[in-house]
């Protein structure tokens, strides 16, 4: 069936206010699941929800908790998000760190005992649609090896960055560090179809078509050696830095055993006035011009938005199966 956002939101919000998640952390993460599903980040998106209500009814992430947010030095942020979801943490985030970056030109927030980030363009942009430059990063259960390895030490990292752009929509890039998501093998697995040979690694270190096999090894880096060093900085910033538990200490997303993953999230906001004033957006919209007059060239993070406001007008049809198991929640 095709649903309209808000229904969806609406829905969502109301399966995670029954299981006793706060009606406004309920609200916050049903919007970034359902803005996940309409980008077209189906593994981001609704699948997460039985997978997010067990973890709440045992305990693995506190519904009932609230981010607490204090400043121990001026341009600094520290954002505990107290075992609860991440996506209100950060909203709270948003709502402090972009003045606090216009104040003085440039700010960071660290988050700590969080929980799954989801797709971190809808965060990043909404820095640059206050005209801020945004960088995000966050660490995630370990599922990749350090160049060489074969024991998963590393999450899937990811990055991501926003610039806004005078009289157009931001660009935003938004990657993780492994060949691919990690979420994608999660959706093959429920879809029980194969994957490319080059997304993972089975527990011996061989290329895998298997989901199964492929949760199990561990996940192939982008760029080989250049990708692993780079979800080694994304640890040290988003975990290190933090105080975030390392990807190794954490705890799977994808079910309801253990203790919190308690994860970590890393935010760097810019005023790019504070540089070159109000010359910026028309520079990267010149940049942008560049870039658009080759064929065949796509400007970062405009599928998405492109495609979020299509669902807007017209809805999304979401799985049948996904529907089904988030109505027995």
């Amino acid at each position: 069936m095709r649903y309209s956002l808000p229904d969806l939101e609406r829905q969502i919000a109301a399966v995670f206010e029954a299981n006793g998640v706060l009606p406004q952390s309920s609200l916050s993460v049903a919007k970034a699941l359902v803005a996940a599903e309409a980008a077209g980040q189906s593994g981001h998106g609704l699948r997460r929800v039985p997978a997010y209500v067990k973890q709440v009814r045992t305990g693995k992430v506190d519904g009932k908790a609230m981010a607490s947010t204090e400043m121990p030095r001026p341009g600094v942020l520290a954002v505990n998000v107290n075992y609860g979801f991440a996506y209100p943490a950060l909203d709270v985030a948003i709502e402090e760190l972009a003045p606090m970056a216009r104040a003085q030109g440039i700010a960071c927030a660290s988050l700590y005992r969080s929980h799954h980030a989801g797709v971190m363009a809808l965060t990043v942009e909404r820095f640059a649609d206050q005209g801020l430059v945004a960088m995000m990063f966050a660490n995630a259960p370990a599922s990749m090896a350090p160049w060489g390895g074969r024991k998963p030490l590393y999450g899937t990292n990811p990055i991501a960055f926003a610039v806004p752009v005078a009289g157009q929509e931001p660009i935003v890039i938004d990657l993780a560090l492994s060949k691919v998501a990690r979420g994608k093998v999660m959706e093959a697995q429920q879809k029980r179809v194969a994957i490319p040979d080059d997304w993972a690694l089975d527990v011996n270190g061989n290329p895998t078509t298997d989901p199964d096999e492929a949760i199990k090894g561990t996940m192939a880096p982008a760029g080989g050696v250049k990708g692993a060093a780079l979800a080694f900085m994304v640890e040290a910033l988003s975990a290190g830095i933090t105080g975030a538990l390392f990807s190794y200490e954490a705890t799977s997303l994808f079910d309801d055993k253990g203790a919190p993953p308690a994860l970590g999230q890393f935010i760097i906001a810019i005023d790019p006035q504070a540089t070159v004033g109000a010359g910026f957006g028309a520079r990267m919209a010149d940049l942008a011009g560049e870039m658009a007059q080759e064929d065949g060239v796509r400007i970062p993070g405009r599928r998405g938005r492109s495609l979020r406001a299509k669902a807007l007008l017209d809805g999304i049809e979401i799985d049948d199966g996904v529907l089904q198991a988030i109505a027995a929640l």
